[in-house]
């Protein structure tokens, strides 16, 4: 079995965090040890030691037992999901982007293409699948500068764009909930953030699109510091400063589920969310 070798602490954490959950159900078996649990399983005396002090990476083979030995044969599909989105769950962004922006937005297209249901919450800007190309060509060129980065700006934008036919498909459901502080957010002249939040009244008059402004003034009931897509009930995917998080556990896809509706029960949707967004183009003046 191989060892873990991740230099990331992230993932190392997220490993111990699965060896002690794995010990957990264990010692609640009433198993009292590992070398007691790797003999039931029919293993070598030091392997379940191994993986619950995050050693080794426990095979698919190797949950199902952890599983069924423990009496929890239903936990199988979540813990299957976290071991599977250990390696992919925290990638850098120079990782990511050595090679210019164009190949992390292509790397998204086949998951919007297969989604049917979007839920996109953003605290500071607009999310790429709304913006305008001005909009997107600021930001991103921002980021590119800031990072360093080969300069292939203008294929990086035309692949977003190109994203974008998605939310032409009427039989997609999008859920987009927005902070006012992403309206008031200058990326690009008064001119690009005026055409930019223009398109946002577009957007907002299209059927199977709901767009929430939550407001400054909104009672707060949840404080999320980053924003979050969440694909279906598939994956979700938090941009972080340093890099992209992939969630693919069940239990915490819920949760992030769970924090989109209370987040929408704060937000105002029609008159109420375009005149939001009208004050944000008249501020521009």
């Amino acid at each position: 079995m191989p060892e873990f070798s991740s230099p990331s602490s992230s993932v190392q954490e997220a490993r111990r965090a699965l060896g002690k959950r794995l010990k957990e159900m264990r010692v609640a078996a009433g198993i009292k040890t590992a070398r007691d649990f790797a003999s039931r399983a029919g293993w070598h005396e030091s392997k379940a030691s191994r993986i619950e002090n995050a050693k080794t990476n426990p095979s698919d083979g190797d949950l199902r037992a952890y599983a069924d030995l423990c009496g929890k044969p239903e936990v199988f599909p979540d813990l299957l999901a976290v071991v599977h989105g250990i390696e992919e769950m925290y990638i850098q962004w120079s990782r990511m982007q050595r090679s210019g922006m164009r190949q992390v937005q292509q790397a998204h297209v086949p998951l919007y293409e297969r989604t049917t249901h979007f839920r996109v919450y953003e605290p500071g800007v607009i999310p790429g699948i709304l913006q305008t190309k001005e909009y997107a060509r600021a930001i991103m060129g921002g980021i590119s500068t800031f990072r360093g980065l080969p300069d292939d700006l203008e294929s990086a934008v035309e692949v977003r764009m190109g994203r974008q036919r998605v939310l032409q498909d009427a039989a997609r459901r999008f859920g987009i909930l927005l902070e006012e502080g992403a309206l008031r957010a200058r990326f690009g002249t008064s001119e690009v953030m005026a055409a930019q939040l223009g398109h946002l009244l577009t957007v907002a008059t299209m059927q199977h699109v709901s767009l929430g402004i939550v407001p400054f003034s909104s009672e707060r009931v949840m404080w999320p510091l980053e924003g979050f897509w969440i694909f279906d009930e598939e994956v979700v995917i938090i941009e972080l400063a340093t890099a992209q998080v992939t969630i693919k556990q069940p239990s915490e896809i819920d949760l992030y589920a769970r924090m989109f509706t209370e987040l929408a029960s704060m937000a105002h949707y029609g008159l109420q969310a375009r005149s939001l967004i009208a004050e944000a183009i008249n501020a521009l003046r």
